[in-house]
């Protein structure tokens, strides 16, 4: 059962971020402010739920919020200021489209920098802990993921509608055949570096 506030009565803004890990597309972060009456047994970090269940319960989040933004940083400006700077830019980013000001921020994770002058605590798998930090996790991932597939469509040898941009093995065979796009993460390693023995006969 997910917590619904760290202090009762506070308005509290959840914050998480969806596609650090990947060689292309942007790192994409939500923030969320639930109703302090808001009830959904079905929200749950993002990663334990189905597409399905995350396409379901996105419209449910961003009709009863208080408040939700989502915004993205691209691979051009991951590769100039670092993935993690990157998260965090894009969760300020998503805080400033906040329509109500929160009185707290709850971030996913254990690195954040101060957001003006709005106290902010930082939660190790916050996304399974705290229900803002829950809905925030699912947007993020299904906004990006929309993306995601959108850009299939531009560059479909990449297989982004099904990898929606992670290192897996298709994915970096296509990098391996086709090269890297504009979308992908320059300054991540795009393959895997060959070893001291490759090519090598014994």
């Amino acid at each position: 059962m997910l917590q619904h506030f760290l202090i009762a009565g506070r308005v509290e803004a959840g914050c998480d971020e969806a596609g650090r890990g990947c060689l292309a597309g942007p790192v994409t972060a939500a923030a969320v402010i639930l109703p302090p009456d808001f009830n959904n047994d079905l929200i749950n970090d993002s990663k334990q739920l189905s597409e399905r269940q995350r396409e379901q319960l996105r419209p449910v989040i961003e009709r009863e919020a208080l408040a939700w933004a989502v915004a993205m940083v691209s691979p051009e400006e991951i590769d100039r200021i670092n993935i993690l700077r990157a998260s965090i830019t894009a969760m300020h980013r998503a805080l400033d489209q906040l329509s109500v000001r929160p009185e707290a921020i709850l971030v996913d994770g254990n690195r954040f920098f101060p957001y003006q002058d709005i106290p902010y605590t930082t939660i190790v798998k916050g996304d399974g802990k705290m229900l803002s930090i829950a809905a925030a996790s699912i947007l993020a991932k299904t906004h990006r993921d929309e993306l995601m597939r959108r850009l299939d469509e531009e560059y479909p040898q990449y297989g982004w509608a099904r990898n929606k941009g992670y290192p897996t093995p298709d994915h970096r065979a296509a990098i391996a055949q086709y090269g890297a796009t504009p979308y992908h993460r320059r300054t991540f390693q795009l393959l895997p570096q060959p070893t001291l023995f490759d090519g090598m006969e014994f």
